[in-house]
């Protein structure tokens, strides 16, 4: 041949050469060949350099690449054919324009038709020759084969991709009616437009199958979900098979037919059928044999069959591959395949013949005894109408008719009994059958339709369902373009998808939210979270069109343009019109706010542009200009745009031709460019070009970058208008859209529904690189502002991951840890590794940076900022001439240190304030004892957050399992930390209600008590507060040994974990968004009196400063976005200004006059009047309260103190008031809340001093309420009618003042929980060091009866056991008969339930009970006490019946009587009982108490080292080395009678399995950290244990095997699995957690 394989290789020919056809001018040629260009004379222009190509390039050309030479085989054919394992063939990359070099192994030969093939081996190199057009010299140029070893040599746009998929909002496009459920029923798969997408219904990722280049409009699966098909719709209608689980294409080929709407595999996968239009528009049915697509087998064409009936669904049959159903209007057939041959037939539907069938569907399973060919079907109607048909007789069997409102009937003939229910899709399971109606309801029938399971409304239409393998989950999609699922099981429906129905036009991007905004050719306006992609709201507009949106950049608000010329301005807080401006007469094309957010800008369709002024509500013009934008609807929705300073607005105008840069302030023109000046690229270029687009490049390069009608990008200087780049041929058919990334590094492009991504300063060989997946023009492309994704928005919304952006130590993703530097030894570990305080007196150089616990979601995309720029945020201490003598900074303080500070009201007081200067300024200092001795003592107020002391730390070795692994699901939180201070959030317009408990933040629902829980911290939660539109939550908790203190900021729509802050090195005792929620401020305890701004746009720290003494509350002015007020101890009342107006942020403070009366001790012992809580009100007057009792009035615009009165006999540490409210609610120490009437306070300002009545002489208090505590946080209600309000007790009340009501929400235990018992399965008990026994309803956890012993502790208790056969509950409520208790004393008290009063007390000890429990008949009380005997009780008649000291010396840690009825091996008394000491002696009784039989017959000693864990020797004469011990417990084996599980200290860590008939340890189990408690769970499959480390530990019984859960902040003292062994109660101190056993 003439074009051999080379010598000694064994690959094909076809490997070894690329074919290339270049046509003849003369001769027809195929369309996909490469069409032949004839040279035009080229005029003088500046040479191209060698290397490079170039983009002026007029003509486009195609490549046709063919694997063997001479075929003439179509490149479907070549697509369809089967897959060989072999090399992919090297393809040349540039194709020659003028001619090809022969010179070398490259030969030119002239084709049949005229076409010239050129043959290259990919060894060798290709030269091509260019003519350049305007010198009209030919240049030469070597082109290296990909497979060359010269690879490299090129420079290209890095990472390869740079831009992947990660999720589409939207569904459908071409239908709705489609939507499948995968094999394991976690996965949806849908279309949306050209992209069908599989989504995780548990976790929302979605995975893609990108190939179509039309939308998709038929989906199938075979029944293991092996292999999808999928049809497009077109004049071609292409059909591909997927390999699900891979994503591969494994066949793409043509259908015959066009607008496929029907696709149906057989069972196996071996058959495809599909309904589509032949070229007559008659309906065409075909069927491909697709047995072997998997192994690369050619689809070949079974049978196609043309029918004039229309068929609307067509299915396989289950049991027949050669059996298909149809169904259409009018008409049911069964079809058959016989003979490469398709035949049908129909069904006689009687005289029911004017119908249209909807849908057709099987039964899951056959009847019992039925043949498969005896299978059912049904089809339903738009009339409501079931047909179920018999398929081996072809007949109607039944109809039924569906009605709406409960009305059913089951009829044969009549079709105009009322209107029926419109159903457009039906499937069944072997259970039920689920519907989907016009009427927009899913609902579940039985099988024989007698009445609804259950049913779920719809915005629109239901026209696609579907149900789960396991029958639990059932989907549903909407015309509207939602799509969810219904769980059976909860009866819960999840919306996992929302979409608009039209084509998206515009999108805005809330930079501080993280939220975008989206306008659609469907009327709608929805707003969405960036991160999860959850619709947040949605705005309808009936009768107006929107065609533009913009988001304020400050406030969150967003003004959106309409086809009518109107702009109205929407808050998004209060989902209200805030303005509506009507200046346009045109449709509006560009709407911008300017970056600061103090104006407006507009224009038309009509040429007109507007300016107003955005720092008015009422949003007033500036001013209106005509004839200044190009005319006409094209240039929208991005007509306008403005720089990044906010100085200057570019837009197309007033033609076409011209760009124009006017003033950002009044619109004044400040530059004008005439794009019709520049030169055309070419001689060939017919049309004059154009501007289309115009966008300002970020600040820093001061570019304006305009794109033009034939597809140029054009860079000009934005000062002074001088053109510096042009980048020509960017889109063949246009660019629709275009962004740049904030770091200047790259650029964003839209056209030809492709996305490209640029280098911006086109460097490189290679400058772009193409993303597809869009079916329609692309509207907008915008990089989110953490420059960490790309958006682009046309027929849906499609969320890019963008890898691009400069991804170094400080870049953060949303849903990962953040990427931190690996040589930073304090960012590696969630924990400080450092502790220096040397110079914690001095103001620090950096801002320490955020830790981030184990496992964080959704973290916030932006920036860390780098070493170098955290250097600029410097700590001030802000030094007031007053406070000098109490700060001990003042002693380095220099004259020369005064500088100018801008200060708050007009006070004789205020003076400027100094700062320190820098360490780097003033000589080293060594630590000052002096100064050390000087700490703030521990403030004496119930205000300032005090920790509880806490010995245990949180194990930085644990194993956690993924949540749909895990064993345990925390289900509920009993009580609240009393402790806290501000841990209480209710927000009445949304009924979020929030409270913590320990390192638990707790949402829960009042209105079935249902709970969410955040879990995030590690210590103590001390303060709660909500941004003002109830979007992120932040809490707060303080730094411990070695784990830092934490500002968790969390999306309350989500529940995701946003970011995690940390800089206070100790506790922080308040936290507070400022009114626009722009700024976030921390202020931290008394050991760190540190004051922290951040930023709630990316959460950077703005700037810190330290307070002289200890602040104990913060308010933010709500009046001013820059002002707050704090108060503190020693009667400190500061205001605080947060300066802007420099390039760094700053903090100035004035240090309010306190009058002395406010001074006044009173009764106070010890200590200072310290100021508590601050409040502001309306009338700019500020409330303080002081741990004295007396509340002061405040004037803020003088910073005065005008009036005050005595509020309260005790502290005040609440106070609760609203702008425009006359009322006020003050609480404290007192235990009293009470209601005030301020009505009229504010005109006392305006009563000279001499005559003003400081005491507070006409003040009223309307009403008083006394809790059980202390109130610690109070929310109410704008009239403040109603509120809720926590006590130190940890209860939270609901208050009612209208009525008078006080009703407790949540009830909580103020000590420690000793024991917890369960009484079958409707009740628990807790035994409490307070002396109470509370009696708790396991269904509702409401408290039902409390038992209360004064001055004495309740160690343990015990329920009676209850008969079987017999119930726990009597018609009370209250469990039967009794319960049983141990006290400190030495005392068992019997509680008789029924009547609700202790029965009997007995005294068998000494000292305290330790342990009791009753037998397993009921006829005795054991009980265990602190000096180790143990006593056999009477509960009848109280007589002490034994005494057992064999464990005396060590207290009794544990007592279990076996639950097994059965006997043991060597034992023949029915009831065998345990006791375990502190000594880790286990002793085991086998008893007969009606005989009074008791004898024991094991004794088991567990070998233990000398010393306890911490090192130290044990001194066993000494019962109190025992206390510092890991607990002895042990427990009888549920599952085995003759086993006992044992945990302890010895010799490992580990728990034993005794065998009592072998009398040794049989087998034993590893434990991470020492057990602190023990408990079986009753069914024998697993057990738990808990640790000093905060961990409940959940282990396999046969296994082993374990995970470990958090959620505790302490020690863990008990966990008890409830007697149905489905949930676990753990303990800590006063914290109990319910939680869910999943295995």
């Amino acid at each position: 041949m003439a074009f051999p394989k080379p010598k000694g290789e064994e690959k094909e020919w076809d490997l070894s050469y690329n074919m290339l056809r270049f046509p003849n001018a003369s001769s027809k040629v195929p369309y996909d060949a490469i069409q032949h260009v004839t040279p035009q004379k080229k005029t003088k222009g500046q040479g191209q350099a060698p290397g490079q190509i170039s983009p002026h390039r007029n003509v486009t050309r195609e490549v046709h690449v063919n694997r063997t030479g001479g075929s003439s085989t179509t490149a479907m054919d070549a697509l369809t054919r089967s897959k060989k394992k072999k090399v992919k063939p090297k393809v040349v990359q540039e194709l020659p324009s003028v001619g090809v070099d022969t010179d070398g192994d490259i030969s030119v030969h002239q084709g049949a038709r005229g076409e010239v093939h050129v043959y290259a081996h990919p060894d060798d190199d290709v030269t091509v020759h260019r003519r350049d057009k305007k010198t009209g010299q030919t240049e030469s140029l070597k082109v290296i084969p990909s497979a060359s070893k010269k690879k490299g040599t090129y420079t290209s746009l890095q990472p390869d991709p740079i831009l992947s998929l990660r999720k589409i909002v939207g569904f459908g496009g071409c239908t709705t009616k489609v939507a499948l459920w995968d094999q394991t029923g976690s996965h949806m798969v849908y279309p949306c437009h050209a992209v069908i997408v599989s989504m995780n219904i548990a976790d929302g990722k979605q995975r893609f199958f990108i190939g179509h280049t039309d939308k998709v409009s038929a989906l199938s699966f075979n029944s293991s979900c092996t292999l999808l098909a999928s049809a497009q719709m077109g004049a071609q209608s292409v059909v591909r098979v997927w390999g699900y689980q891979s994503g591969e294409c494994l066949a793409v080929f043509r259908a015959d037919a066009h607008s496929l709407h029907c696709l149906s595999f057989s069972r196996s996968g071996g058959m495809l059928c599909a309904v589509g239009k032949d070229n007559h528009g008659k309906n065409l049915v075909i069927a491909w044999r697709t047995a072997r697509v998997h192994k690369g087998a050619e689809v070949s064409v079974i049978a196609k069959a043309h029918t004039d009936v229309e068929i609307i669904k067509m299915i396989v049959t289950p049991f027949d591959e050669s059996r298909m159903v149809s169904c259409g209007r009018d008409n049911i057939r069964i079809w058959r395949l016989r003979n490469g041959s398709l035949r049908s037939a129909p069904v006689n539907v009687g005289d029911m013949n004017s119908v249209e069938f909807s849908d057709i569907c099987f039964e899951a399973a056959p009847p019992h005894g039925l043949e498969p060919a005896d299978k059912m079907f049904y089809a339903c109607t738009k009339s409501g109408h079931v047909f179920q048909i018999d398929f081996s007789r072809v007949s109607v069997v039944h109809v039924r008719r569906l009605l709406p409102s409960g009305r059913h009937t089951k009829e044969k003939s009549t079709f105009a009994t009322g209107e029926g229910i419109g159903i457009n899709a039906m499937v069944m399971s072997e259970a039920f059958c689920v519907t989907g109606s016009d009427d927009g309801f899913l609902r579940l029938w039985p099988l024989d339709f007698s009445s609804v399971f259950l049913e779920a409304e719809h915005e629109g239409p239901v026209t696609a369902v579907g149900i789960s393998v396991d029958g639990l989950n059932m989907l549903a999609g909407t015309s509207t373009g939602n799509l969810g699922y219904l769980d059976v099981s909860t009866r819960k429906y999840t919306t996992v998808m929302r979409s608009h129905t039209g084509r998206i036009v515009c999108m805005s991007l809330d930079p501080v939210r993280r939220h975008m905004a989206t306008v659609s050719e469907d009327h709608t306006i929805r707003l969405w979270d960036i991160d999860s992609l959850q619709q947040l709201f949605d705005f309808h507009s009936p009768e107006e069109c929107p065609t533009c949106i913009s988001y304020h950049p400050v406030v969150h608000a967003f003004a959106c343009g309409f086809d009518s010329g109107c702009v109205r301005v929407f808050s998004v807080a209060s989902t209200s019109l805030l303005a509506e401006l009507q200046q346009h007469k045109g449709p509006i094309t560009g709407l911008l706010f300017s970056p600061n957010g103090s104006c407006l800008y507009s224009s038309s369709a009509n040429g007109s542009l507007a300016l107003y002024d955005a720092s008015d509500v009422k949003y007033p013009v500036m001013r209106l200009l005509g004839n200044m934008v190009a005319r006409g609807n094209r240039f929208g929705p991005t007509a306008l745009s403005v720089s990044e300073d906010g100085r200057h607005v570019a837009f197309v105008g007033p033609s076409e031709y011209v760009v124009t840069v006017v003033d950002g302030r009044n619109l004044n023109e400040v530059l004008r460019i005439d794009i019709s000046s520049l030169a055309p690229d070419s001689m060939s270029t017919s049309s004059l070009d154009s501007a289309v687009r115009v966008h300002f490049a970020p600040e820093k390069t001061k570019q304006l970058l305009v794109s033009t009608s034939n597809s140029n990008i054009l860079r000009f200087d934005a000062k002074s208008g001088r053109l510096l780049n042009k980048v020509s041929g960017v889109h063949r058919s246009g660019i629709t859209a275009l962004d740049v990334c904030r770091d200047c590094r790259h650029m964003a492009t839209a056209g030809d529904r492709v996305v490209k991504i640029w280098d911006y300063h086109m460097r490189l060989d290679l400058n772009f690189q193409v993303s597809i997946g869009h079916s329609e023009a692309i509207q907008q492309v915008q990089f989110t502002p953490d420059s960490l994704g790309l958006i682009s928005v046309g027929e849906g919304i499609f969320v890019w991951d963008f890898y691009g952006a400069n991804r170094d130590s400080g870049t953060v993703r949303s849903s990962k840890k953040p990427l931190l530097k690996p040589d930073d030894s304090f960012s590696r570990s969630p924990v400080r590794r450092s502790l220096d305080i040397s110079g914690c007196s001095l103001p620090r150089t950096s801002a320490p940076k955020p830790v981030t616990p184990t496992k964080l979601d959704g973290v916030d995309r932006d920036n860390v900022e780098s070493d170098s720029e955290t250097a600029e945020h410097e700590v001030e201490i802000l030094v007031g001439p007053e406070a000098e003598d109490r700060s001990e900074i003042s002693s380095i303080v220099d004259e020369d240190a005064l500088i100018h500070s801008e200060t708050l009201g007009k006070s004789p007081r205020t003076k400027p304030h100094r700062r320190p200067p820098s360490i780097s300024e003033s000589s080293p200092r060594s630590p000052d004892p002096l100064q050390e001795s000087r700490r703030h003592q521990k403030p004496s107020c119930l205000k300032h957050f005090i920790p509880r002391k806490n010995n245990s730390q949180m194990a930085q070795r644990r194993y956690t399992a993924p949540p749909n692994q895990a064993g345990l699901r925390l289900k509920s939180v009993l009580g609240c930390n009393g402790n806290g201070r501000g841990n209480l959030i209710w927000h009445p317009e949304t009924g979020l209600f929030i409270y913590t408990s320990g390192c638990i933040i707790v949402i829960e629902d009042l209105n079935n008590s249902s709970q969410r829980h955040l879990l995030g911290h590690v210590e103590e939660i001390s303060f709660l507060t909500l941004q003002h539109d109830a979007q992120v939550l932040a809490s707060s908790s303080g730094s411990r040994g070695l784990t830092a203190s934490q500002i968790c900021l969390w999306d309350v729509a989500t529940e995701i974990c946003k970011k995690v802050l940390s800089y206070h090195e100790h506790q922080i005792v308040s936290l507070a968004f400022s009114r626009d929620d722009r700024f976030l401020v921390s202020v931290g305890d008394y050991m760190d009196c540190s004051i922290v701004v951040w930023d709630t746009h990316d959460y950077t720290m703005l700037t810190a400063s330290k307070a002289a003494l200890p602040i104990h509350e913060l308010a933010w002015d709500p009046h001013s976005p820059n002002e707050f007020a704090t108060v503190g101890e020693r009667g400190t009342v500061l205001f605080w200004l947060l300066d802007e107006t420099h390039d760094k942020v700053a903090l100035n403070i004035h240090e309010a006059e306190v009058p002395k009366e406010l001074m006044d001790t009173r009764n106070m012992i010890l200590g200072d009047v310290a100021f508590t809580c601050v409040q502001y009100g309306g009338d700019s007057i500020l409330y303080v309260g002081t741990n004295t009792g007396v509340l002061s009035a405040w004037d803020t615009r003088r910073n005065s103190c005008f009036m005050h009165w005595e509020a309260d006999s005790a502290e005040i540490d609440v106070i609760s008031c609203r702008f425009g409210s006359s009322r006020l609610i003050t609480g404290g120490v007192s235990r009293a809340l009470r209601l005030w009437s301020v009505y009229g306070v504010g005109e006392m300002r305006l009563i000279p001093s001499s005559q003003k009545r400081v005491e507070g002489q006409g003040l009223i208090m309307e009403d008083e309420m006394s809790l059980d505590g202390a109130i610690t946080a109070a929310e109410f209600d704008d009239t403040l009618d109603v509120g809720v309000v926590a006590t130190s007790e940890g209860t939270l009340w609901y208050i009612d003042w209208v009525n008078r009501n006080s009703v407790r929400l949540v009830g909580s235990h103020s000590n420690k929980i000793n024991d917890l018992s369960f009484s079958g399965s409707d009740f628990f008990a807790t035994a409490c060091d307070d002396g109470s026994l509370r009696i708790y309803s396991l269904n509702e956890m409401e408290l039902t009866v409390q038992f209360q012993v004064l001055e004495q502790s309740c160690h343990c208790l015990s329920f009676s056991p209850v008969p079987e056969g017999e119930s726990s509950v009597t018609t009370r409520g209250i469990p039967t008969p009794g319960v049983v208790a141990g006290y400190s004393d030495g005392t068992v008290r019997l509680f008789d339930l029924r009547k609700v009063e202790m029965s009997l007390k007995l005294q068998p000890h000494a000292v305290a009970v330790t342990k009791i429990i009753y037998s397993a008949d009921g006829h005795v009380i054991i009980s265990g006490s602190s000096d180790g005997i143990v006593a056999v009780s009477s509960p009848s008649t109280g007589i002490t019946m034994r005494v057992i000291s064999e464990h005396k010396g060590a207290s009794i840690t544990d007592l279990h009587v076996s639950p097994n009825v059965e006997s043991v091996p060597g034992i023949h008394c029915p009831h065998l009982w345990l006791a375990a000491s502190a000594d880790r002696r286990v002793s085991v009784w086998s008893s007969d108490w009606p005989k009074d039989f008791c004898e024991m017959v094991d004794w088991l000693t567990f070998p233990a080292p000398a010393f306890a864990p911490d090192g130290t020797k044990i001194n066993k004469k000494d019962m109190a080395h025992f206390q510092q011990l890991p607990k002895s417990l042990a427990r009888f084996s549920p599952c085995d009678s003759d086993t006992i599980i044992y945990v302890g200290y010895g010799m490992q860590k580990a728990v034993s399995f005794y065998s009592i008939s072998q009398k040794q340890v049989v087998r034993r189990a590893a434990l991470t950290h020492w057990a602190t408690c023990l408990d079986i769970n009753p069914l024998g499959h697993l057990y738990v244990t808990g640790t000093g480390e905060r961990l409940v530990k959940l282990m396999d019984y046969s296994e082993g095997s374990f995970q470990d859960f958090v959620g505790h902040f302490g020690c863990l003292s008990l966990v008890k699995f409830s007697p149905s062994g489905r949930s676990l109660f753990s303990v800590s101190q006063d914290e109990i957690l319910v939680w869910d056993v999943v295995i």
